[in-house]
């Protein structure tokens, strides 16, 4: 488990994700797809070199022959990179693919609402909850989570919904993510998050 630290780094970056709604509303659909696509293709290339090691110790060692400063600022890049990374992801699919791979879906196939208001609570309200549920949450449930970290994430989700949509929706929008985050459904919140508060917000 990463430490408070550690996890507020992580948020932080997550946060990052919020410059896709932002430039979606500077700048209209085809700028933001655009946008993602690039960001979804540059993540997708270098995820090799942060799951195999092999890869990453054969650059350093090239580097090294170059110049051993680089090497040693890749090594603590990628120390940096450990430290914040939940533990299924060291083998496995990182979060900002299925985050990024998601928000692709959702600004294509969803109208401009829609993706600004699923993008913004799913990037907004999981890093309230992970932040709040780590610092204050007293009410734990056996998967780890925190009553406290909950609610933060539910409100969250109305204060961006609100103003997007009306009230009912809103709430049923902001409910529906906020299970969704708590139970982490597959392949990986980050990517399921989005989606079901954008299915229901199409729907209803």
């Amino acid at each position: 488990m990463t430490s408070l630290k550690n996890e507020a780094k992580r948020k932080a970056l997550h946060l990052t994700g919020l410059s896709i709604p932002a430039v979606y509303i500077l700048f209209g659909r085809d700028v933001a797809l655009t946008y993602v696509a690039v960001f979804l293709a540059v993540f997708i290339a270098l995820e090799p070199l942060r799951i195999v090691e092999s890869l990453r110790e054969e650059i350093k060692r090239r580097l090294k022959l170059i110049k051993e400063d680089a090497a040693v600022t890749v090594e603590n890049l990628e120390r940096k990179v450990r430290n914040i990374e939940r533990e299924s992801e060291h083998s496995g699919i990182a979060a900002h693919i299925y985050f990024t791979l998601a928000a692709l879906i959702i600004v294509y196939f969803f109208s401009k609402n829609i993706a600004i208001g699923a993008i913004s609570v799913a990037t907004l309200g999981d890093s309230m909850a992970a932040i709040v549920g780590r610092a204050f949450g007293r009410h734990r449930f056996s998967n780890g989570k925190s009553l406290e970290g909950s609610l933060a994430y539910f409100i969250t989700a109305l204060v961006i919904l609100i103003p997007l949509f009306q009230l009912p929706l809103a709430l049923l929008a902001a409910l529906v993510g906020t299970l969704t985050e708590f139970h982490e459904l597959p392949p990986d919140d980050n990517f399921s998050n989005q989606l079901m508060i954008a299915l229901v917000l199409y729907i209803w």
